[in-house]
């Protein structure tokens, strides 16, 4: 496995993690959930990712039960949450990132997932109503507190970023470094240009992206429509299905054309676009999911195209899909 810096932090990242998002609590039982999760720790992963808003905060119950029947080392793994959409409870100040709701989420996700502190803590979504100064001190807090170690956003435009960094800054508070955006062939222009002036400010900013295959589309499965056993056959996932196959036959179309390449390369579709993101030297670590462990052994062995992506097949595949990205 191969380990990246979070941005500017000391912290150490493996390249690929695993992510709970839409499975754990929802998709797959108890029993997959476990094996996913000790597959990607025997393979290697450090880092796994979570939020409140997933399934209500069943995913980080079920996480929190593996994590603790494992007997790993609390070192030798990092586990994230988020804070935003809210859990199970639906009230007033029951999402956003006022400092009330920040608080109280961080203490809600360290009792699911039974840790004494959580590595990476995300403001899952910039939150309007709250002035970034109450949202960036209530993150601050908790740091000096040692209930998180490390804050982020996830989805932030890089101007609300970069005005959380000033306030910081400004204040001498621990700033954000990291960011979770969707990342992929077909979504890139914010982490490529967006976010290029952060990289390098003092803050830095460190990556873990999101939906590396298009939320399967980089798979091919859906080339001839949803299949009956995929997430977006699931009851309650509808949302997901239409945003997912909404407009989406300009990019579907090029599917096909990405294969090739991946057969050329001797890999497969999902292979090769889990390895494109990990090219791109912004990226500290590519989130994957799956909700089967054939899946996820699949997507591990991304590592080992790595290598064959060199300037001229980048550029081929720029080509290719660059017109059709967002």
């Amino acid at each position: 496995m191969l380990h990246r810096r979070l941005g500017k932090t000391g912290l150490q990242v493996s390249a690929l993690s695993f992510g709970a998002w839409v499975t754990f609590g929802n998709q797959i039982g108890d029993d997959v959930a476990r094996e996913l999760l000790h597959t990607a720790y025997e393979g290697g992963i450090n880092f796994f990712d979570n939020a409140e808003g997933y399934a209500d905060g069943q995913a980080e119950i079920v996480m929190g039960r593996i994590l603790k029947a494992s007997g790993w080392a609390r070192g030798s793994y990092l586990v994230s949450s988020k804070v935003f959409f809210g859990d199970a409870y639906k009230g007033p100040n029951g999402r956003g990132l006022s400092r009330k709701h920040v608080i109280e989420a961080c203490h809600a996700a360290l009792v699911r997932l039974q840790v004494d502190h959580l590595d990476l803590f995300f403001c899952h979504r910039p939150d309007p109503d709250t002035p970034i100064g109450e949202t960036c001190r209530a993150m601050h807090d908790l740091i000096a507190q040692g209930k998180v170690l490390y804050w982020g956003t996830s989805e932030w435009s890089a101007a609300e970023i970069a005005a959380a960094q000033r306030f910081c800054a400004a204040h001498n508070l621990h700033s954000p470094v990291m960011e979770q955006p969707q990342y992929n062939l077909f979504h890139r222009r914010r982490l490529e240009q967006e976010y290029a002036p952060l990289y390098d400010s003092d803050a830095g900013l460190g990556t873990t992206i999101w939906s590396p295959l298009a939320t399967g589309l980089l798979t091919g499965k859906y080339n001839a429509g949803v299949p009956a056993d995929s997430r977006l056959a699931v009851k309650g996932l509808e949302w997901l299905r239409d945003r997912v196959t909404a407009d989406q036959k300009p990019k579907l179309d090029l599917v096909p054309a990405v294969a090739e390449i991946a057969r050329e390369l001797g890999t497969t579709l999902p292979r090769l676009g889990v390895a494109w993101c990990l090219a791109n030297p912004r990226v500290s670590t590519v989130i994957l999911g799956a909700s089967k462990p054939a899946q996820l052994a699949e997507n591990l062995g991304a590592l080992e195209v790595l290598p064959k992506l060199t300037p001229e097949v980048l550029d081929r595949l720029d080509r290719l899909t660059r017109q059709a990205a967002t």
